[in-house]
């Protein structure tokens, strides 16, 4: 648990389960995976959940439901973004439905809050959010949770899903996870849905999954294919960071923020990551820090991109979140009632 946090789009985190397995290229230098097996290694919420490998530790697939954090948010008066298992997928095959339901029978009882939720596994959340017996079963878990904590019984019904407060998301590296993660994502219901393309490992189009239907005559005449007014709300982009972060093309990140540009989506940019573009003056490489930011290596790393674009490994506080001068951080705007 963390009450505060340095992620750039959220308050504070509730790793009310942590533990998972590599899935694909986004996971491999995974900071949560890292900090299990190392500083983290023996706190009982982190034991035993990875392995040590040539690579450094890995996630051994092993999942753990931390209980005496369940009703942590509902302590917390003061409105927060709360990011849900950043250590962990909610979604994770090996984690039982009745975890999933006591953890959306939190946030139904915080609706102060606003819960961000992060998966790799968008097909199981499709699915366990579509089951037509889903919202009664949270809403026991809710009555219990709060019977429980409070002593008392609920009066009238708990909640109608899809929750207002619950932002659902999947991790995006690039177009094959964006293809096989995003379609998922909406055939769910939720109040908000969004992606994090972090780490960004490749460019990536979402122009069909940023558009919303137009409806003439009860026909779609343009749009997805997803229904009536669904489409993606937020983007958030970032680049990776710490021991053997992988360079991000600065044109992928000019992309998906010019295309979220024209759908009206907001677009949040977290970080360069390790590495932040270089600018070409003539003959020589220059690099352009945000004002008061350190200034990395002396002789930093540099890559090259085929597109004649620049990388230089100058360190995540250098590198800083400014994208051609500017820092992003919109967010999505969502009436509450």
């Amino acid at each position: 648990m963390a009450d505060r946090t340095h992620i750039e789009w959220t308050d504070a985190t509730w790793n009310i389960i942590t533990g998972c397995s590599v899935v694909s290229a986004g996971c491999k230098h995974c900071y949560a995976m890292k900090l299990a097996g190392t500083r983290l290694a023996h706190h009982p919420s982190r034991e035993g959940l990875t392995i040590d490998t040539a690579a450094g530790p890995v996630w051994n697939g092993q999942v753990r439901f931390n209980g005496p954090w369940l009703t942590q948010p509902l302590a917390w008066s003061w409105p927060r973004r709360i990011f849900v298992c950043a250590h962990g997928d909610l979604f994770h095959e090996a984690v039982p439905d009745e975890w999933i339901e006591q953890v959306f029978a939190v946030m139904a009882l915080a609706p102060q809050h606003t819960f961000q939720v992060l998966t790799k596994r968008a097909s199981r959340m499709q699915q366990y959010l579509n089951d037509e017996n889903v919202w009664p079963r949270i809403e026991v878990a809710a009555r219990r949770i709060w019977r429980e904590l409070m002593g008392q019984q609920i009066a009238g019904k708990v909640l109608i899903g899809p929750l207002p407060n619950v932002w659902l998301g999947v991790s995006v590296e690039d177009q094959d996870a964006a293809n096989a993660r995003i379609p998922a994502l909406l055939e769910t219901p939720a109040a908000v849905r969004w992606i994090s393309a972090e780490p960004l490992l490749g460019p990536a189009d979402l122009r069909w999954f940023l558009r919303k239907s137009v409806w003439e005559g009860g026909v779609p005449v343009r749009g997805n294919d997803y229904g009536h007014g669904t489409a993606l709300d937020w983007v958030v982009v970032g680049g990776e960071s710490g021991v053997g972060a992988r360079p991000m093309n600065p044109q992928w990140v000019r992309d998906l923020r010019d295309q979220c540009a024209a759908a009206g989506v907001p677009f949040l940019f977290k970080q360069w990551g390790a590495w932040m573009p270089t600018i070409q003056d003539g003959d020589s490489v220059k690099l352009v820090f945000a004002p008061g930011a350190p200034r990395g290596p002396a002789q930093p790393e540099f890559h090259q991109w085929p597109d004649g674009a620049g990388s230089a490994r100058v360190g995540k506080k250098a590198a800083g979140r400014l994208l051609d001068g500017v820092e992003h951080n919109a967010f999505p705007e969502v009436p509450r009632g």
